[in-house]
């Protein structure tokens, strides 16, 4: 018993409904309030995700905002909060003191093999005038035996 296949245009399959693109949406306060006040009333907050096409974190978000602050929250601006001046110049004087506290190491550092190779040039320099002092030759010639 052979079955065939049709061709890939005669299949029939359900296609999958697209997806909507996640694009960030921005809601006005006056509909954050709406909600809020909607959700306080006693609208269950699935229905109203549902409905509004909204995540209920948000809206537990907004509704949470809502009870603690009134309309203040809505004036607040969206996104992160912007660094004060004071802030960012707290910030690069930070960065600028690890960088002054490397730097110092650094020389330190170098300070430290410069006087070690000082003094072992000082010593290489005493033995050969030692060597040339004493009258005898610099090195022994190998024995013959």
């Amino acid at each position: 018993m052979s079955t065939k296949r049709k061709p890939p245009n005669q299949r029939k399959h359900k296609q999958k409904p697209k997806k909507v693109p996640k694009t960030n949406r921005i809601f006005s306060a006056e509909f954050k309030i709406q909600a809020a006040e909607r959700m306080l009333a006693g609208l269950p907050v699935r229905k109203l995700s549902e409905e509004l096409r909204i995540k209920r974190t948000v809206l537990y978000r907004w509704r949470d905002a809502y009870q603690q602050y009134g309309t203040a929250w809505l004036c607040r601006p969206s996104g992160r909060p912007r660094k004060t001046p004071a802030q960012r110049q707290a910030e690069i004087d930070t960065s600028k003191d690890l960088k002054i506290a490397h730097l110092e190491r650094t020389v330190g550092q170098q300070q430290m093999e410069i006087r070690f190779l000082q003094q072992a040039s000082k010593r290489l320099e005493e033995s050969r005038h030692k060597r040339a002092s004493s009258g005898g030759a610099a090195s022994t010639e190998p024995s013959g035996k």
